[in-house]
């Protein structure tokens, strides 16, 4: 049975009105599993109009208060984690294991933004001239949009609508109409936790709810994820509005082995960065760089038994180390990059088309794929995949796989593995990536760090989570004050200095 989808408006789910759906697949079966409502302007506007009126109260609410009520939202979303889990499983594909945790790093990031009321605190200066004192306020912007991906159903609307909220904002959530359940669900969850209706809105839709967010003047804010064409025109776009951005696209992380490395666990870091999720992570490992001929050997001759021994099945089966991809238009765009990469003349070692899973044999499978001897000319090293395909770059020293890694044009993560201290430490400030792991594949920051890349992998000035979240959605005021005890009347013309 097709399930029928809502959006999320003023506390209560609203039935799309534009008549105008999507289809929601399970990636294990190809089969529809429920049908998306895609919102037209009117009921983008309509839920913006809903949020600004009740954002007034929300901000008015002392931020102990409003931390409280997000260690509830977590402690719901702990009671319901299974359930959401599975929920979440169905419409990606990622393993229940990895479910969970695209659950709980999201839930970490709405622990960290329940601390609000000291990181809302402004600066206190007192003397700062004859009898005045000047102090600053963080306050809300108001209502501001998370437009978020696939790929990480939960974890990027809690990234994003966490310290929004803890800061006094009200939320518009626009996430990807491949896989919505899960944000629709986390709606409720707010709400039971005490969010007022209206301050956490789920709109759905495609390009027209997106433009209607980006071009409506309430809206004072706008953070994105996903593909960098994308990232790039919503960035643009919010700034020819005056809206600020924070737009994270896409990437292409490498991971440096180097000779003294040890190659086990190089090749087991690499297999789960490269392989986990099914490739579709914007911080999977997608370009592998051993530094000299022998490392190169000896680490491909790892990998190829370890990608042998990979079991792709059933995202609710416990032994499957992988799912399957997104949607069939997936996985007919990895298979293309494979072919591309055969016909650009990398060494194919493991192939993943074509691959049937038996009792699931409709559904969008790409197995693990392995190339060696690519180069930086070839489409499979200059695009990201967004699948489940390592490549392997051979470098001749340190400085070419450095170089590697600092001239492409994305600089979203980057690893290196090495026993070496002072060729970890040079690498780690020389090399032009804004996440850098050492012995780490996936160098992802924990909640009270921040995360962005640079280059083509990110526009805007501030990151997501961390101190730089509650940078992003509150504007400061400063305020100079001054009584009149003992002040000297009479206009003066000259400008004030602080001395």
């Amino acid at each position: 049975m097709v399930r029928e989808l809502s959006h999320y408006i003023g506390g209560h789910h609203a039935a799309g009105l534009s008549g105008r759906f999507g289809d929601v697949f399970d990636p294990c079966s190809g089969q529809v599993q429920a049908r998306v409502p895609l919102a037209g302007r009117d009921e983008v506007q309509n839920a913006v109009a809903v949020a600004e009126k009740a954002q007034v109260e929300w901000a008015a609410m002392n931020p102990q208060r409003r931390g409280r009520i997000m260690l509830r939202f977590v402690d719901l979303v702990n009671r319901d984690l299974d359930a959401l889990a599975r929920l979440l499983s169905s419409e990606h594909g990622k393993t229940l294991a990895d479910s969970k945790g695209d659950i709980q790093r999201g839930l970490e990031v709405v622990e960290f933004a329940a601390g609000a009321p000291h990181l809302l605190k402004g600066e206190f200066s007192s003397d700062a001239g004859p009898g005045i004192d000047i102090h600053s306020l963080r306050q809300p912007l108001g209502v501001v949009a998370g437009i978020t991906p696939f790929n990480f159903p939960a974890m990027i609307p809690l990234w994003k609508s966490g310290p929004a909220l803890a800061a006094g904002n009200a939320f518009i959530l626009k996430p990807s109409e491949r896989d919505p359940s899960v944000p629709l669900r986390l709606a409720e969850l707010y709400t039971e936790a005490g969010v007022p209706d209206g301050v956490f809105n789920v709109v759905n839709g495609g390009k027209e709810a997106v433009d209607a967010l980006l071009e409506d003047p309430r809206v004072k804010a706008v953070g994105f994820v996903g593909s960098t064409p994308i990232a790039q025109y919503i960035y643009a776009t919010a700034a020819a509005h005056g809206k600020r951005a924070q737009c994270f696209g896409g990437a292409k992380n490498h991971m440096v082995i180097m000779p003294d490395a040890d190659l086990d666990q190089a090749a087991d870091a690499l297999i789960g960065a490269g392989y986990g999720s099914a490739g579709e992570r914007c911080m999977a490992i997608s370009v592998a760089v051993p530094v000299g001929e022998e490392t190169a050997d000896r680490l491909v001759a790892k990998l190829q038994d370890r990608v042998a021994a990979l079991k792709v099945g059933h995202s609710l089966e416990q032994e499957s180390d992988f799912g399957p991809v997104v949607s069939a238009d997936a996985r007919e765009r990895i298979e293309g990059y494979i072919q591309a990469g055969v016909d650009a003349g990398a060494t194919l070692l493991a192939d993943g088309r074509g691959l049937s899973v038996p009792g699931h044999e409709d559904g969008f499978w790409v197995g693990p794929t392995l190339f060696d001897h690519v180069t930086t000319d070839m489409a499979i090293y200059r695009n990201e995949i967004f699948g489940p395909v390592l490549c392997v770059v051979r470098a001749a020293d340190y400085d070419e796989a450095l170089e590697l890694c600092t001239r492409n044009e994305f600089g979203n993560g980057v690893a290196i593995f090495t026993r070496d201290g002072d060729a970890a430490r040079d690498f780690a400030t020389r090399v032009d990536v804004g996440m850098v792991g050492i012995n780490v594949p996936i160098p992802v920051p924990i909640a009270y760090y921040t995360f962005g890349g640079w280059k083509a992998s990110g526009f805007g000035d501030l990151n997501q989570h961390g101190a730089d979240a509650f940078r992003f959605y509150t504007k400061t005021k400063t305020v100079t004050t001054r009584w009149p005890s003992g002040i000297r009347h009479g206009a003066s013309f000259v400008m004030p200095e602080g001395s």
